[in-house]
């Protein structure tokens, strides 16, 4: 007997679907593209339009006033050694594009986790997808990425946040689910509207769990950031996979270490931002 006839190939069958997508949605994929492209430059260009100092300042301040000192000199330190490492420019790359991914991860998760809190038939349904999501190693996002957008940036983002999309996704899910019952029965019982109850309850009783799935988000998205520089993105990822093809130790530890450095920052920067007026004193 012979068991090749008994083997199954997926590409087979994805590699003439992915042909048709080319053929007939070409203007739409040019299209996101374009978009994303524009964005991403955008961010690009107005971080890297001040000297790196001034804009190192400006950090270190707005971190001052949205967080606290401490999170003004983590910022500080994180950049500055960004700066002195050579790799400003990269860093600066691999800000906006993760910025961009978490942006559109969490716009995309957050009110699918609603649904999902609300309609456990919806919730039942995406388990086993979030579920594959998850397992299936990162890299395999990138496959279907590039063969549809090409290499460059748009691929690296787009598989990012595929990537990106799960943990926020579930973590907004158990958010909603945790929300005292008695905090909406209240709210219902004094008549305020279903729009009231989610952004004056349900939200500032989840927002903990919501913390915790966007630094979740933000550091799958760094993640991914190193498989991106196999595709032509640029940036931190870029500089490590060029250690790696050299066999430099030293360019590819900076700018792992560079890494660590943007995800304290993004990290601590946005949950600090984002708690500050649970702690603001009353009044």
């Amino acid at each position: 007997m012979n068991l090749d006839s008994f083997q199954f190939s997926l590409g087979t069958y994805l590699a003439p679907a992915i042909d048709w997508l080319n053929a007939n949605f070409h203007p739409f994929f040019a299209l996101i593209s374009t978009v994303v492209e524009a964005v991403l430059s955008g961010i690009e260009a107005a971080l890297l339009a001040l000297p790196p100092y001034v804009l190192i300042a400006a950090v270190v301040l707005l971190a001052l006033v949205l967080v606290n000192i401490r999170v003004a000199i983590l910022a500080g330190l994180a950049l500055g050694f960004c700066l002195v490492m050579g790799l400003w420019v990269a860093s600066m790359q691999t800000i906006a594009l993760v910025t961009v991914a978490v942006a559109i991860s969490v716009l995309i998760a957050f009110p699918l986790g609603i649904l999902a809190s609300r309609v456990k038939a919806f919730e039942a349904a995406i388990r086993p997808v979030l579920d594959i999501m998850q397992t299936v190693p990162p890299w395999v996002y990138l496959i279907p990425a590039v063969m549809i957008f090409s290499l460059g940036r748009v691929p690296a983002i787009i598989a990012t946040i595929v990537y990106g999309i799960p943990p926020m996704l579930r973590l907004t899910t158990l958010a909603f689910n945790q929300v005292p019952k008695d905090l909406l029965e209240l709210g219902q019982a004094i008549g305020a509207s279903p729009r009231s109850i989610l952004f004056k309850i349900e939200i500032p009783a989840a927002k903990p769990t919501l913390l915790v799935g966007l630094n979740q988000c933000i550091l799958l998205s760094l993640a991914m950031v190193v498989l991106a520089g196999l595709v032509g993105a640029g940036g931190l990822g870029a500089e490590v996979t060029r250690g790696l093809t050299r066999m430099e130790m030293g360019l590819g530890l900076r700018a792992g270490l560079a890494i660590v450095a943007v995800a304290l920052l993004l990290d601590r920067f946005s949950r600090g931002a984002l708690q500050r007026n649970r702690t603001r004193p009353a009044g």
